[in-house]
């Protein structure tokens, strides 16, 4: 599928102008809403709510099968188990690299603002902690595993999805010319869900649109004001991510990282806009390949990235966590931060799909080192906009990445 410059930046454009008018309007109506009862101000809400939830139950129905199709033809092209185990193993240590940066830049970042020490909050009594069961490494391990394909594509599990299709692919490839019947038939349907990635994508500004009417009419200013100290000194932390990557980008494509991120602008604001790095998959699958990124090196390592390289959410991890624990008056020593560091580079694989997902592996790993719980409240009025900033770096990470790989491949047009 392809789509010209001037339609790409026509998007752009409606996207930008949804967001700008979707705040005005919730700031409106946070103001209509004042002294009314919570449940008539849902009600008002709801068509709101309902532009963004349609746009990303669509978006769900085509990430699954699209993943699956890309990653076999990726690992299939590759020609053999050799390739595929050089690619990988260039992809797979990136990757590590990467969280390993993101998680431990949180941490430093979260000691050295302190942003929880001035909150003085009383520890809950233990009534008052939500219950959620920590997550072990055994559990973690198996749950990689899928016992049902069907099934994985079904609760778009994309870790599973991932694990399956890479035994397909090397599969597929091991049976020379038989296998290749089946690549030209999975990249005739990755084509057609491309195709319809582009209808898709053209309600992303009425989902923008409501999505940003109905957080501003709920939260209003004021969580603004509240957790402004917080929200700036994480974005502040983003953009140091972002120096980050931008340096090792150009330390492997040179004057080319600015046309990288030209090409990438788009699916990081879909990301950014609708708080889902998942969102912004199909689109990027096609800017990368008109950056100039082979095709084969594409479908092989961005459905990878999606499922272990999560730049943006791992360092809202680490930060979010040690901000619970500081605004309960929990001291954690470096040795049981570097523990949770780790825990949490394991627990957060697979979670790019779902938005504010990491909320759900921060509660195992508050359960894992004996943090109350109850803190994820604190967390949860300014989720949607942190989620916004992680999901966009999510992307901008995955191109880095993939960029990087292409080129060691020299494979990069």
């Amino acid at each position: 599928m392809s789509t010209t410059p001037q339609k790409s930046n026509k998007l752009t454009l409606y996207i930008i102008i949804a967001m700008v008018a979707g705040i005005g309007l919730g700031f409106i109506l946070n103001s209509y809403f004042a002294g009314r009862p919570a449940a008539a101000n849902d009600k008002v809400l709801e068509p709101f709510s309902l532009l963004a939830d349609i746009f990303l139950r669509l978006i769900k129905m085509i990430v699954a099968p699209l993943v699956f199709t890309t990653l076999v033809v990726g690992v299939a092209r590759q020609g053999s188990v050799k390739t595929v185990g050089r690619i990988g193993g260039k992809t797979m240590l990136w990757f590590i690299g990467g969280s390993l940066v993101s998680l431990t830049l949180g941490m430093l970042l979260v000691n050295f603002f302190q942003p929880g020490a001035s909150m003085h909050l009383p520890l809950p009594a233990a009534s008052a902690a939500t219950t959620q069961a920590s997550i072990s490494v055994r559990e973690f391990i198996t749950h990689i595993f899928p016992t049902s394909f069907i099934d994985a594509m079904a609760k778009n599990e994309i870790l599973q999805v991932v694990v399956f299709s890479l035994f397909f692919g090397v599969a597929t490839a091991a049976l020379g010319e038989k296998g290749q019947i089946v690549i030209r038939a999975l990249d005739a349907i990755a084509d057609v869900i491309l195709k319809m990635t582009g209808y898709v994508m053209k309600f992303a500004p009425l989902a923008v649109f409501g999505a940003m009417t109905a957080v501003i009419a709920k939260q209003g200013v004021g969580v603004l004001r509240t957790y402004s100290l917080f929200i700036g000194e994480f974005y502040l932390g983003l953009l140091v991510l972002l120096a980050i990557l931008t340096f090792a980008a150009w330390l492997f494509i040179k004057g080319r990282t600015l046309s990288l991120f030209r090409h990438i602008k788009e699916p990081a604001l879909i990301a950014f806009s609708t708080s889902s790095s998942e969102s912004a998959f199909p689109k990027l699958l096609l800017e990368l390949g008109r950056f100039g990124c082979d095709e084969k090196v594409v479908s092989f390592v961005l459905p990878l990235g999606y499922s272990f390289n999560l730049d943006g959410s791992m360092m809202y991890m680490t930060f979010a966590s040690l901000f619970i624990a500081q605004s309960y008056g929990i001291h954690l020593d470096a040795g049981t931060q570097i523990s949770m560091l780790l825990v949490l580079m394991l627990t957060s694989k697979g979670i790019a799909g779902v938005p504010r997902a990491s909320l759900v592996v921060i509660a195992g790993t508050l359960a894992t080192f004996k943090i109350p719980e109850a803190g994820l409240a604190l967390l949860l009025g300014i989720d949607p906009l942190l989620d916004m900033g992680r999901a966009s770096m999510n992307v901008v990470g995955n191109s880095v990445a993939t960029a990087v790989v292409c080129k060691l491949e020299n494979s990069l047009k």
